[in-house]
Order: structure tokens, then sequence, then C-alpha cells
């Protein structure tokens, strides 16, 4: 009588499943608790990665949606009252800022003659400034739990070969206390210790993946807004100076 193999598959990989799921419930206390700080280190990362996208994603739309405002607009007042439901950008923190500091310059000014030259390459360097310092800290805002990435890429692939190393030491042991120098004796000992190195390449690669792209996100938002400064400036000297 013949077997289909293609209707033996699902039962191998069902097998192979449970087989796992019991060498994981059958581990040791230690086994188990490395699996935990796994599992936690993954849960944690892929939290803040979903957060992160979801982030990125909607700054990406409100940034274009902003610069066209920006682009479109001939005065600071029309472009300052389509911010409002464009906060999610830092693009309208960079440009509130700077905006801010434009109208504290020029409220300054007490007589109507027209400014040295002086006064105006001071007002272009403060509002210069002044953007700058805004997009260093929508950047440093935009960056926070990032360290949480790069710490889950570079510790969770050690912190599963930890428990390998002591699960083989464990499995070695018992096999010198047993004196059966077989594989049957030792292969489940080590087929359990090797769980903890795929849990923590399990961690580590999503993390890794996660903080690369949204390095390369961050770089891109840094570039856009060092352009939109030198936008506003320029329409500042076209406007005001």
């Amino acid at each position: 009588m013949s077997t289909d193999p293609s209707s033996t598959l699902p039962l191998l990989a069902q097998g192979s499943e449970i087989d796992l799921l019991n060498l994981i419930l059958q581990s040791g206390p230690m086994a188990k608790g490395v699996l935990i700080v796994l599992i936690f280190f993954s849960v944690f990362s892929w939290a803040i990665s979903y957060k992160k996208y979801t982030l990125f994603k909607k700054l990406r739309g409100d940034s274009e949606a902003f610069l066209r405002i920006f682009r479109k607009s001939s005065r600071f007042s029309e472009i300052s009252g389509g911010c409002e439901t464009l906060r999610n950008t830092p693009l309208v923190e960079v440009f509130l800022a700077g905006y801010e500091e434009l109208q504290g310059q020029l409220a300054s000014q007490s007589s109507n003659e027209p400014p040295s030259t002086a006064t105006k390459l001071k007002t272009i360097n403060v509002i210069q400034r002044s953007l700058s310092r805004a997009a260093s800290v929508q950047l440093t805002q935009l960056e926070r739990n990032m360290s949480w990435l790069a710490t889950t890429a570079a510790v969770a692939p050690f912190i599963g070969l930890f428990g390998t190393v002591l699960g083989v030491i464990g499995a070695f042991s018992g096999l010198g206390m047993e004196g059966a120098a077989t594989i049957r004796a030792v292969a489940p000992g080590i087929s359990e210790a090797l769980i903890a190195t795929a849990a923590g390449l399990f961690a580590a690669i999503p993390a890794v993946v996660a903080h690369n792209y949204f390095i390369h996100e961050l770089k891109e938002l840094a570039s856009a807004m060092d352009d939109f400064s030198l936008e506003f400036l320029n329409l500042t000297e076209r406007t005001f100076l």
C-alpha cells in the first residue's frame, strides 16, 4: 500500500513543532530563564519597530503636505495657518522655531529705518541658529528608543550563545556521569542547548533590520530639515531683507 508523500509533510511539520515545544518545556531553569529574557527583548523590539514604522509613515505624508504648502505660499502668515493640522512632521517645528525668532527680531526694531548691514547678518545668523537648534531637538526625539534596537541586535545573539554553552556543559556533564558516550545520550541535551542560539538570532535579526531601516529614515529626515532651513532662509531674505 503506497503512501502519498505530500500527505505526510504536514504531519512531519506538526511533529517537529511538538518536539520543539517539548524541548522547551523540558529544558532546565537556566535555559528557560534565557529564553524568557530573549522573548522579552524580541517582543519589546517588535513593539518599538511597529511604533516607529507607523510614526515615520505618518511623518513622510505630513512632510510632503507641509512642503507643498510652504512652496506655494509667499507669506509666512499663510504658512503658519496651515501648520496646525500637520504637527506630526518635524518640519513644522523647525518652521515655527524660525518664524518665532523672525517675529522677535522684527518686533525688536524700534525704528522704521532700514537696518544696517551688520543687523541684516545678525538677523539671518540668529534665525539660522534657531532653525538648527529646532532640527537637532526633533532628531533627538525621533531617535528615542533606537538604542534599544541596537542593544537587542548586539546582545541577543550573545545571550543565546550563553544559554547554548550552559546547555552543552550540562549535556556533557550528564554524559560523563552516565558513562555512555552515544549520540542518543547527548543529542537531547545539545538540541535543548541550541534552542537558545536560535532564539537569540530570532530576536537579533529583526532588530538589526529595523535599526538600519530607521537610521536611513532619520538621515533622510535630517537632510529634509537641512534643505527646508535653507528654503526658509531664502524666503526670509526675499521678504524682509
